[in-house]
């Protein structure tokens, strides 16, 4: 269940889309620490701040419990948690309109929340009961709502961008105004069917924003290690798609970066390249260890550069909200949160005719 009220909310000259977006905020979690607040980052109200605010918390909140109910066997196969980067899908959604998709890898469970899906029924799916959004058959990996735009998370590294690609040639094709958005990290970014999709939607001027999640190890070798090019935002130069970084860990630097791409893409000039530098606080999966780096940077990316805490601050500090309001904020999520593992916990398993459904689609009799 989503807590916060969303907005409802001629091709470019070669030269000028071939030159990419100026790098709009510092990279988070440098050597010499915590970068300065960008001038240029847009004041938020109050409201759009306690918004945001609800939003991350809800994520952060759901996937502590995800990360709890694993550890006692309650959710089986893979399970990869967002936290740290809950700022990235709640400040792109702030700037999408209703009909906007999204489509995304395997670290999913974020996107749905923000897309508005019941927090029940993702994690019932968790589970494997027949409550949830694939009726207890896709797990983690592979879940998906039409009603809410949601195209799914995606096991198949990059997989995703394909896809997202085709939503984009579907909305071009229609002229229906919509911008589809494919999520993918920098592991996937060095996938070849990544190239090829940046190629086709560059060619048509199909309205995709692709937004690279960096952060930093993929699924556990640092980018500098993988990477040739390990500025992800001019991924798409030699196809002329612009792109620009941003301090993913900074819900209002996403907004202001996601506005002005989904604009770009939607109003017919083609697709854009949002790299949004972030952090995960845990490994790349729930058994991941995470030994390839050191407990020291993630300590200072969480003191640094939270980006709940960040919100936090901010209303409190600008916004002199109290902290009997942010507490009564956070028991209403972990009422939510707790009402979806209850019901996720004692759901029915699916029947097993289902084993059967789903597979091969059957013409309508006459």
């Amino acid at each position: 269940m989503a807590v916060a009220a969303r907005k409802t909310k001629a091709p470019a000259q070669a030269k000028a889309a071939a030159k990419p977006a100026k790098t709009r905020s510092p990279k988070p979690g440098s050597e010499k620490g915590a970068a300065p607040a960008p001038s240029n980052v847009p004041v938020f109200t109050k409201q759009e701040d306690l918004d945001a605010y609800r939003e991350m918390l809800l994520i952060r909140r759901f996937e502590e419990k995800a990360g709890q109910m694993y550890g006692m066997g309650l959710i089986g196969g893979f399970c990869h948690l967002y936290i740290g980067q809950e700022a990235v899908v709640v400040g792109m959604q702030m700037a999408s309109k209703d009909g906007d998709q999204v489509i995304t890898g395997y670290r999913d469970h974020g996107h749905m929340l923000a897309c508005g899906m019941e927090s029940r029924g993702v994690m019932a799916e968790l589970t494997g009961r027949q409550g949830g959004y694939s009726r207890g058959k896709g797990g983690s990996m592979h879940m998906f709502s039409r009603e809410k735009n949601f195209y799914g998370g995606h096991g198949i590294v990059g997989a995703q961008v394909s896809l997202g690609t085709g939503l984009g040639f579907a909305n071009w094709y229609r002229e229906d105004g919509r911008v589809s958005m494919a999520y993918f990290g920098d592991g996937a970014a060095n996938q070849g069917q990544v190239y090829e999709s940046f190629n086709m939607a560059q060619l048509w001027k199909l309205p995709v924003v692709f937004v690279i999640e960096n952060n930093r190890y993929a699924m556990g070798t640092s980018v500098n290690r993988a990477s040739a090019q390990t500025d992800f935002s001019r991924r798409g130069v030699s196809f002329g798609i612009p792109g620009e970084q941003v301090d993913g860990m900074d819900v209002r630097a996403v907004r202001d970066a996601a506005n002005r791409a989904i604009e770009h893409a939607r109003t017919g000039k083609g697709p854009y390249i949002l790299e949004m530098q972030t952090y995960r606080y845990r490994g790349h999966s729930m058994s991941d260890p995470a030994k390839y780096r050191s407990k020291d940077e993630v300590q200072r990316m969480r003191e640094e550069h939270d980006p709940i805490e960040q919100v936090r601050g901010r209303l409190t500090r600008d916004f002199k909200v109290g902290e009997d309001e942010l507490k009564a904020i956070d028991a209403k999520i972990r009422e939510i949160v707790n009402d979806a593992a209850e019901f996720a916990t004692h759901d029915p398993e699916p029947d097993p005719s289902e084993l059967w459904t789903d597979i091969t689609l059957e013409k309508a009799r006459a």
